[in-house]
């Protein structure tokens, strides 16, 4: 196997990487310094779609972790951009908050029920029967189906919640209509992420602490991958997939001297 080129920028995932459950893990905040004090380019990724980057960077700061809002990149605003590359200047049926309808306002979409060219799904804690059926007869009136991210749940401190992924199966059952999910594990992700910040994959990394969205994501846009036992991914588990990470590491802490 050729030998990877050195990593001159990183892309983390932020839920199990940098943050757990409103808290920073040992060493994020040493790794999010050692980036900006070196200039490297990075991305911290979310598949949340429903905060804008303004929002998480007030979250962020709020723990003590410095991000800029030009280094975050979330579901909504691959959606946005995978969007705009498709059908600039559209109309979508927008079912989520406010990361989504900004991410969309921004470059340009009109959000409406009538006639539009795109039923867009991602992540709110206020999925309505109206919103839903409004959504379902749109799509069998021809309108694309699009949804931020597969995640089927969601953590919360009182347990799992269901996410995008087990609504857009609702719709997908009473609709026959598959949707097109943008976010992780789609590497359109990861190679739009890489694009804002110039980056290459052959010289990116990706850090995450899910086999199933983070390392798959980063393997399938070519990138050399980091997973940490910092989240929902433990030992065990790893060898139950027939694709590995290119390195398994305790923690973020364990990739500050890599920079």
């Amino acid at each position: 196997m050729a030998e990877r080129k050195p990593i001159e920028s990183w892309l983390t995932d932020m839920d199990g990487v940098l943050i757990h459950e409103g808290v920073p893990i040992p060493g994020a905040d040493a790794f999010i310094k050692k980036l900006r004090q070196t200039g490297r380019p990075f991305l911290v990724l979310t598949n949340n779609s429903i905060y804008t980057a303004r929002d998480l960077h007030a979250r962020l700061a709020r723990m003590g972790l410095d991000v800029p809002v030009e280094n975050i990149w979330t579901s909504a605003l691959a959606t946005a951009q995978f969007l705009d590359d498709q059908r600039p200047g559209g109309t979508a049926y927008v079912i989520g908050e406010a990361g989504l309808t900004t991410a969309l306002h921004d470059i340009g979409y009109i959000l409406t029920d009538h006639d539009p060219d795109y039923v867009v799904l991602g992540e709110t804690r206020t999925y309505s029967f109206e919103s839903l059926t409004k959504a379902i007869r749109l799509i069998n009136g021809g309108a694309r189906f699009i949804c931020t991210n597969p995640d089927n749940t969601g953590p919360s401190t009182e347990g799992p919640l269901p996410a995008t992924g087990s609504v857009a199966a609702l719709i997908t059952k009473a609709t026959g209509k598959d949707p097109y999910f943008a976010g992780k594990p789609n590497p359109l992700m990861m190679r739009t992420g890489l694009n804002a910040i110039g980056a290459h994959s052959e010289t990116s990394a990706m850090i995450g602490d899910r086999m199933d969205t983070d390392v798959l994501a980063g393997l399938e846009a070519g990138m050399e991958t980091f997973l940490v036992l910092t989240g929902s991914t433990t030992p065990a588990l790893v060898d139950r997939y027939p694709f590995r990470p290119s390195k398994v590491v305790d923690s973020i802490a364990d990739l500050v001297d890599r920079i």
